[in-house]
């Protein structure tokens, strides 16, 4: 049971999280948008490097990136906090029904996975060379956020055992 409620406390925290960031972008959006702003634009990469023609300079374009980064975020906070209210529903089940009640949680974790690989380390951090921006650099942030929710995920998704298993403690022999 600790271990179940341990899956669904971890999961509360990351839809926490996630509702916090989403709050902080709309309520600080102009701050926000700058970070967005200045990747898209690279106007902090390293002077005449040879990826500037990559530079996105229309605010319309770069305004679409960011409420598609919120919108993101959004969604995958919902479906951990979903997914948390699934497996509360299912906290007391037997093992199988617990663990089919993953599947949201699973989805939304993934989700946020993508968003910090794809979105921030792969997109922002090598296509728009934020790496080389000493200013507007959020490797570490995401690299830092891909880490907690690929623990909570491997966490999460292993098995539940069965009531009537047990893990042995040791072997004496």
């Amino acid at each position: 049971m600790l271990v179940r409620l341990s899956k669904c406390a971890l999961l509360l925290g990351i839809a926490f999280y996630y509702a916090l960031v989403v709050f902080n972008n709309l309520t600080d959006y102009g701050s926000n948008y700058l970070f967005v702003h200045h990747v898209l634009q690279m106007d902090t990469t390293f002077p005449g490097n040879r990826g500037l023609w990559r530079a996105i300079h229309s605010p319309t374009i770069q305004t679409a990136f960011y409420w598609s980064i919120i919108l993101w975020e959004a969604l995958t906070g919902a479906l951990c906090c979903w997914g948390s209210a699934r497996l509360l529903g299912k906290i007391g089940a037997p093992a199988a029904s617990f663990d089919q009640a993953k599947s949201v949680a699973i989805a939304g974790l993934t989700l946020g996975l993508l968003q910090w690989l794809a979105a921030f380390l792969t997109v922002g951090g090598e296509w728009f060379l934020m790496w080389q921006s000493p200013t507007w650099n959020g490797q570490e942030a995401a690299f830092r956020m891909f880490v907690v929710l690929g623990l909570v995920l491997l966490f999460l998704s292993r098995p539940e055992l069965a009531r009537s298993e047990s893990v042995p403690t040791s072997t004496l022999q």
